[in-house]
This record gives C-alpha cells, sequence and structure tokens, in this order.
C-alpha cells in the first residue's frame, strides 16, 4: 500500500491522554487529566518564554516551540502512566531508569507517524533532543509544569480541600529554588487571580 494511503495512529494515541488522571494518590475534588494540564503547561511556557526573552536581548529561545513542548512534555504517559512525583525523584537511579523508559516510550509513539514526521515530533517529545537553547528551554518547561501544578493546588483548596495544601507549600518552594526570575514574576502577576471568584475576575 502506497504509504499515503495507510492509516496512522499516532493523534489517536495522544487523544488518549485525556483518560491519564493526574495527583492519582490525592483525593480530587475535580480530577485533572494530562491532556487539560499540558495545555495549562503550554500556555504558562509560552509566557515565561516571552518573559525571558525580554530580559534577554541575545536569547534565540522560540516562544511558540516553548508552548509547543509544553503542549507535547507529558505525551509519554500515556504508555507510562503518571508516576508520582516523589517516586519519581526518590533516587538518582529510579529518575534515570524512568527517563529510559520515557524516551523509549517517545520512541514507540513516533512510530505511529509517517517516517517523513518522525524527527520533528521525537523532538518535541523527547527532550534529550532539545537543540542549542536546550537548557533554557528545558528550565522553562519545567518551570511551567510546576507552576500549572501549583496552580492545580490554588484550585482544590478553592473549592474546600486541604488534602493539596503540603503540595502547594512544596511547589512553591520547588519553583522559588528554580531561580528563574520569570517564574517569580509569573507567581506574583498572574498566579494570584486563579483563587478570585468569577465577580472577581470581571471587575477586575
Amino acid at each position: 500500500m502506497n504509504e499515503a494511503n495507510e492509516n496512522y495512529g499516532f493523534f489517536a494515541m495522544l487523544d488518549r491522554m485525556q483518560y491519564i488522571a493526574r495527583w492519582g494518590l490525592m483525593r480530587n475534588s475535580r480530577t485533572e487529566n494530562i491532556k487539560e494540564h499540558s495545555f495549562d503547561v503550554a500556555v504558562i511556557a509560552q509566557c515565561l518564554a516571552l518573559m525571558y526573552n525580554r530580559n534577554h536581548k541575545d536569547s534565540t529561545i522560540d516562544p511558540y516551540q516553548a508552548a509547543a513542548y509544553g503542549l507535547y512534555h507529558d505525551c509519554t504517559e500515556i504508555l507510562t502512566g503518571d508516576l508520582p512525583t516523589p517516586i519519581k525523584y526518590r533516587n538518582k537511579e529510579i529518575t534515570k531508569a524512568y527517563k529510559e523508559v520515557e524516551s523509549e516510550a517517545a520512541e514507540t509513539l513516533v512510530s505511529l507517524l509517517p517516517e517523513d514526521l518522525r524527527t520533528e515530533y521525537l523532538d518535541l517529545l523527547d527532550p534529550q533532543y532539545l537543540g542549542d537553547n536546550g537548557k533554557e528551554m528545558k528550565k522553562i518547561v519545567k518551570a511551567a509544569d510546576k507552576i500549572a501544578a501549583y496552580i492545580k493546588c490554588i484550585r482544590e483548596r478553592s473549592s474546600g480541600s486541604m488534602e493539596f495544601s503540603s503540595a502547594q507549600e512544596t511547589l512553591r518552594e520547588a519553583i522559588e529554588k528554580m531561580e528563574l526570575p520569570e517564574a517569580d514574576e509569573f507567581m506574583e502577576r498572574f498566579v494570584p487571580p486563579f483563587g478570585y471568584t468569577l465577580d472577581q475576575l470581571n471587575n477586575g
């Protein structure tokens, strides 16, 4: 069969991100899946990249590429599942092993694409393939990931759940320790309204 007429399951597989729940060990007032979380990470990463370029005139970070990396950063969890952070980073051996599993999952996912698209998508799915801006891009997307998780904690606490109190404090400390001014600015200027009511948002 001509490759142009073949069917490829890549995007149908990505659609299954909606079935992978985050915060599996926590009692949620509303379950969050990795598909919606990835959108949050993407829009935050784009903003952080814009701020980074504003603060570093010689930066070549592409904000739209940052958004794309944010959008795809958890796709491998379709195959690996969402491993709780305390387990994932318990020690260097577990972290290294999990990264290897993630790389294999990325290879498996891109195999569901036509060959002429695989390289570009592998770049998005596996951070080890990031180019010259790899270090900065990873830090921006990692910060966006943590900020999105912090916002989830705010939502949960606004709903009356105290289950996320400790996680919220841990995430705030982790974001501060990253020493990324753009993340600190986002936390100060954009995060507080997530605890507002709709009327408060509408009234500025």
